[in-house]
């Protein structure tokens, strides 16, 4: 691993500093280990939480074997978990560390989530603390019709990102086939639904609207916006 990129897991934290906590696995920028929240009624629910330098938080759900819930924030897995005192998953959420159950706020797992929330001053924020993004639509060069993006996490924002600063976007330019250029454009009665916290019909507002954070900068690109924001943000 020494000669391993700076951005590997293994660089995220130190190593006595992740080397008892259970599951630890190391990849490309993340770390994951082990996690649970426990209700006091149905017990405790696992998972498998994910620590991006982003500062995402995502957790795949194991409370059972056939469990699909994965990628969720770790404000829907404590809710998805029945936990009665929900809205406290920095407390509820917990990693085994020398056996023992350890609430995440004690732990050096949420460094990067933290610096994420302080770049952002408050702003942007959904019901769980993180940085929103509303929905934003794009306009394909070849069939003309606007497609929507949704801007959840910081995939989902770098997909969004490239469409916007290329040129020539079009329907075909999705990562995935899930659009075509023969599908139907959205209503305009449905576009008015952006994914806003606060009004599902907001037409933009602090909560819903975002000038730049670290989930959709990035420091790899090269286009004027992501260097602008890197170079602010060190500065």
């Amino acid at each position: 691993m020494a000669n391993g990129s700076a951005r590997d897991g293994v660089f995220l934290f130190p190593e006595e500093e992740v080397s008892e906590i259970s599951g630890l696995k190391k990849g490309l920028d993340f770390v994951e280990v082990m996690c649970g929240c426990t209700s006091h009624r149905y017990g405790d629910a696992v998972g498998r939480l994910r620590v991006f330098a982003s500062g995402d938080l995502q957790i795949d759900c194991e409370c059972t074997p056939g469990c699909q819930e994965v990628k969720l924030s770790p404000a829907a897995f404590e809710k998805h978990s029945g936990r009665e005192s929900a809205r406290k998953w920095k407390s509820n959420v917990w990693v085994i560390v020398e056996g023992e159950k350890v609430s995440l706020t004690k732990t050096p797992l949420l460094k990067y989530y933290n610096l994420t929330s302080k770049a952002t001053n408050g702003s942007h924020k959904g019901p769980n603390g993180r940085p929103c993004h509303r929905d934003e639509f794009i306009r394909c060069t070849t069939c003309k019709k606007e497609r929507r993006f949704r801007l959840r996490n910081k995939e989902e924002c770098r997909v969004y990102h490239e469409a916007l600063v290329g040129q020539n976007w079009s329907c075909s330019d999705f990562p995935t086939d899930k659009i075509r250029c023969d599908d139907e454009e959205e209503r305009a009665s449905r576009k008015v639904l952006r994914g806003c916290s606060r009004s599902p019909s907001c037409k933009g507002c602090t909560s819903c609207v975002c000038f730049g954070c670290e989930i959709c900068r990035f420091t790899e690109c090269s286009c004027q916006i992501c260097i602008d924001f890197t170079r602010n943000a060190h500065t």
